[in-house]
């Protein structure tokens, strides 16, 4: 950590009504605003995200600014991407602004050439991601940043708890979904924290969880067509009371006949009354792999 980096400050919720009442700042629901007002839960998902010295970071949606004096200070560099544009004179004005080691990108993070960035600003080597993502948009991100092949080591997030749970979660449980087989296709996902809703300013009405999501270093399931795999997925949890077989069939995301799909669930040893949510993500990649053998 730099000598010359001021210690953080804002997680003090008196600092954070500070700051908000200096510059009037209205919550806007459209980007669920949830402000960080804890100093230990700031603290620990510094500690689980594994932020070093040597690490360049990327933060998105940093509010104003509080998670991004503790990544500042444990940090080598930080990008921190944020839509509200109301919040940039706060960020660049004020709270971040002594900090040497951060720059500010107002846009929207799914609109950002996230590899280009990484490629001028750490010579494309893999960035850790740390983000308190609002729940409506939880999954494009996470998924953008996945499908892009960004060289990522791990993403740690604040999201929804029953989001968490989605993630992680396996077969045979109703949570378990499109999200949980993309994820641990893509990740090792960890649930590190549960965050109760007096954590934030304004106080939500459900819990949070803090989720790490570490990349594979190598594939975990061997698939030909990756975008076939995602299409078979959506097309079975699509419709998730209809057998597999018949979700497919009218799915629209796949251009197979009936006998084709019976014989692809036959060939990977399942039977033609399965449900969808009952394949594991190994068995969803054979499946693909029956398709594409066709």
């Amino acid at each position: 950590m730099s000598e010359n980096r001021p210690k953080p400050y804002l997680g003090n919720p008196q600092e954070t009504i500070a700051v908000l009442n200096r510059y009037k700042f209205a919550f806007q629901k459209k980007f669920g605003q949830n402000f960080l007002i804890d100093t230990h839960v700031l603290e620990r998902i510094i500690d689980e995200a594994g932020i070093t010295p040597d690490d360049f970071v990327l933060e998105i949606g940093p509010g104003i600014g509080t998670m991004t004096q503790y990544l500042a200070c444990a940090a080598r560099e930080v990008v921190a991407v944020e839509i509200d544009k109301v919040l940039i004179p706060i960020l660049e004005g004020d709270t971040l602004k002594a900090f040497d080691n951060v720059t500010v990108i107002n846009e929207d993070i799914l609109k950002v050439d996230i590899n280009k960035l990484v490629e001028e600003k750490n010579g494309g080597r893999p960035i850790k991601v740390v983000a308190n993502l609002p729940y409506y948009i939880t999954t494009p991100i996470i998924m953008g940043l996945f499908e892009s092949h960004v060289p990522i080591e791990s993403i740690t997030i604040m999201v929804q708890k029953e989001v968490a749970d989605r993630m992680k979660t396996g077969p045979g449980s109703k949570e378990y979904g499109a999200l949980s087989l993309a994820v641990q296709y893509y990740a090792n996902p960890e649930i590190v924290a549960n965050v109760p809703p007096n954590c934030f300013m304004p106080r939500p009405n459900v819990g949070s969880a803090v989720i790490r999501l570490t990349r594979h270093e190598t594939p975990v399931v061997d698939v030909k067509d990756e975008k076939l795999m995602f299409r078979i997925i959506r097309a079975s949890f699509n419709q998730r009371r209809k057998t597999l077989v018949n979700g497919l069939k009218n799915s629209g995301e796949i251009n197979f006949s009936k006998e084709q799909i019976e014989a692809a669930i036959t060939t990977i040893g399942k039977p033609l009354t399965i449900r969808g949510e009952a394949l594991t993500l190994a068995e969803f990649a054979a499946l693909s792999n029956a398709f594409s053998d066709m």
